[in-house]
């Protein structure tokens, strides 16, 4: 039987045990194949005598005695058993709401029961039995849903091994033996059924490599498509460029000028650009962005800049303006507040090329906007997007260079797994007199002397962001709201404004708060992280940040980044009570650096990949097995590798490659059988 053919054709799989599953994702006999177990369940099989209490065990044995149910309230019911143990041992088997096992519990008959074992009662609190004799071997737990049981799943595997005839191996002899990788067969039965720890091992370390190997194929495949000679390159005027660079109100720093020189060298190449370029919060990556957009206008060709909000496109438009509007330069902006005849006039305008930069949200590069000759859109905050994305992007500017800018520094262990079909710049130097913000971690119980600073700052004629996890209260959290804190502060702070900001408002609701502490008229902006990617106000010098253990380290400084943007010395005071001790560290490393590289780094050691962007980030790539950072050595030789074999004759003609070119084929990479 085929790996391809439906569930449906398993031997004890029916229409409705199908839809189940396809809830899951799982519709063809590979996808079960596929879906491996998240953790095992190590049980002590070992002797009565050398169990120590509170193991969890897992042990085979004889009834010796008709089994009692008990019932309780509410049709709750707890049923017990005698079971002999290595022909001389009785204990007491207890299991809850297992009633229907009465029946089926003959006496004399074989048994394996697993739970937790109380030496001094001789007693096993029971989760599981199974009818027969133990099974060695590590317990797969499989991630499951729409009421799938771990023992139905696990029957399912096994019928799909029985019923497949024949396994595909992805990766090449070739490739197996130079890394003593198994075959596709023996690598997923070990890891469905593993019978030690040993065998587990190896099957991860075969699976993790394929999953790496084929992620980077898709990354370098993009790579190359980029590459391809689909792009055009630019004739620059060095001369012009740099006397711009000289009137700029401050001088750049030796990493600005080094990213330029990238930027402008791919500006160069017939090669589309597909550049990211990362830096701290306030290291400067905006001037470098007008520069490219700058160059690129001089060059006969029309820039674009996407931000995620509209105010903050409202913000790049003024400091846009006044940089090109005296070198006759036209700056127009695109959102969802301009309508009607504006709308209409400004889409013909770019359609006609009389506007030569374009600034606004995301919907400029998704809706319909025709340019008339786009070379160079570079995109804000880009980390929250994955490789599909990116390539819709670029598939919408087509031929035009394409930068990726992100003030969320990215440890290199993700760089490889999360960007790795990019080049990736960054600015690793902040502007020279450059005020750093001074960090605080107050407790609870000093909130009064925190609000003497807020109080402090606001008779300054400056403003305070106060920060808080939730919106409303809730019942099983003990932490802070908004809502509580706005209330909280208004009635502090009688004489100052204080505004309320969360995602439950509307994006005009929120621009029309944001405008309000843009402008001075709200002092105090209650919000939820929602304020993270914000509007630029060098009067806010204070952030409080409320229940502060509750975030991550990149979180927390991008949160710090808030402030100091302006000439006064700023503040960001950390607010919490953190009960761990990896809580009491982030608060600690927090107060000991401004560095966004070394924050990122450590937040990743604390957190781990899945976490480093929060709930809401894609960019990072979801694998079944592998993890970027525990297996970064592995990613980086499948990177390595994945650039050989898509660079070599024998990938694109030899039989022994024609699965992993299956692969590229389905995801829309290859036209006819290679890259063109």
């Amino acid at each position: 039987m085929s790996r391809s053919e439906a569930l449906t054709t398993l031997k004890g799989v029916g229409p409705e045990m199908a839809k189940k599953l396809e809830t899951m994702g799982l519709e063809r006999i590979e996808d079960v194949l596929e879906h491996v177990p998240f953790r095992y369940e190590n049980y002590n099989s070992g002797t009565v005598t050398t169990a120590i209490h509170g193991d969890l065990v897992k042990w085979s044995g004889t009834v010796q005695a008709a089994p009692l149910v008990r019932y309780y309230s509410k049709g709750k019911n707890r049923l017990q058993f005698r079971l002999l143990l290595e022909e001389r041992y009785v204990v007491h088997v207890t299991m809850f709401n297992r009633a229907f096992y009465k029946d089926k519990l003959a006496l004399g008959a074989t048994v394996t029961v697993k739970g937790k074992w109380d030496m001094n009662r001789m007693t096993i609190s029971a989760t599981d039995l199974e009818f027969g004799e133990l099974s060695d071997g590590l317990q797969p737990i499989y991630s499951l849903r729409a009421g799938l049981t771990q023992k139905n799943f696990g029957r399912i595997v096994k019928l799909a091994f029985e019923q497949t005839t024949s396994f595909e191996n992805r990766l090449p002899e070739s490739i197996r033996q130079r890394y003593r990788l198994e075959d596709r067969e023996t690598m997923l039965k070990g890891m469905h059924f593993p019978d030690s720890v040993e065998t587990y091992k190896q099957a991860r370390r075969s699976y993790v490599y394929e999953e790496c190997l084929l992620y980077q194929l898709k990354l370098q495949a993009f790579r190359k498509m980029e590459r391809a000679g689909k792009g055009r390159a630019l004739t620059l005027d060095k001369q012009r460029l740099n006397e711009f660079v000289k009137q700029l109100a401050f001088p750049l720093t030796g990493a600005q000028t080094r990213v330029i020189r990238e930027i402008v060298g791919d500006l160069e190449k017939p090669e589309r650009m597909n550049r990211l370029l990362q830096g701290d919060v306030g290291s400067g990556k905006t001037v470098v962005a007008a520069i490219a957009l700058y160059a690129t206008v001089c060059a006969g060709y029309q820039g674009a800049l996407m931000v995620p909000t509209e105010i903050l496109a409202e913000q790049h438009l003024a400091s846009l303006q006044a940089l090109f509007e005296p070198y006759g330069m036209r700056v127009g902006l695109l959102t969802s507040s301009v309508k009607g005849k504006a709308r209409n006039e400004l889409l013909q305008a770019i359609k006609d090329g009389d506007v030569d930069i374009i600034v606004g949200t995301h919907a400029l590069i998704q809706g319909p906007v025709e340019f008339s000759r786009l070379h160079l859109a570079i995109t804000d905050e880009q980390h929250r997007f994955g490789v599909e994305q990116r390539k819709m992007l670029r598939d919408k500017a087509e031929l035009a260079d394409v930068l990726y800018m992100t003030a969320t520094p990215i440890p290199r262990t993700l760089a490889i797994s999360a960007f790795g079909e990019m080049d990736v710049s960054t600015i690793d130097e902040m502007p020279a007199g450059r005020k750093p913000i001074e960090t605080y971690w107050a407790k609870t119980d000093q909130i009064d002397r925190v609000h003497a600073m807020v109080n402090r700052e606001l008779a300054l004629g400056r403003q305070a962001y106060v920060i808080a996890p939730l919106i409303e209260e809730s019942d099983t959290l003990e932490v802070e709201s908004a809502t509580a804190l706005y209330d909280m502060l208004r009635e502090r702070f009688p004489n100052y404004a204080v505004g309320l900001m969360h995602g439950k408002l509307s994006s005009t609701e929120k621009d029309e708060v944001m405008k309000a502490f843009a402008s001075n008229a709200l002092q105090i902006l209650v919000s939820t992280t929602v304020v993270e990617v914000g509007v630029n106000v060098p009067n806010a010098s204070l952030i409080i940040i409320h229940d502060a253990e509750r975030f991550g380290l990149a979180q927390l400084h991008q949160l710090r980044g808030r402030v100091g943007r302006g000439a006064d010395q700023s503040y960001c005071i950390l607010v919490g009570d953190p009960k761990s001790d990896v809580g009491k560290l982030r608060l600690k490393t927090m107060t000991e650096t401004n560095d966004g590289f070394v924050l990122a780094e450590k937040d990743l050691e604390l957190r781990g990949a899945g976490d480093f962007f929060g709930t809401a980030q894609s960019g990072l790539p979801s694998f079944r097995v592998a993890d970027p950072v525990l297996d970064l050595k592995v990613m980086e030789v499948a990177m390595q590798d994945a650039v050989r074999l898509l660079g070599s004759e024998a990938f694109w003609n030899e039989a022994t490659y024609a699965p992993l070119r299956h692969y590229l084929k389905r995801l829309d990479l290859l036209v006819g059988e290679r890259l063109e």
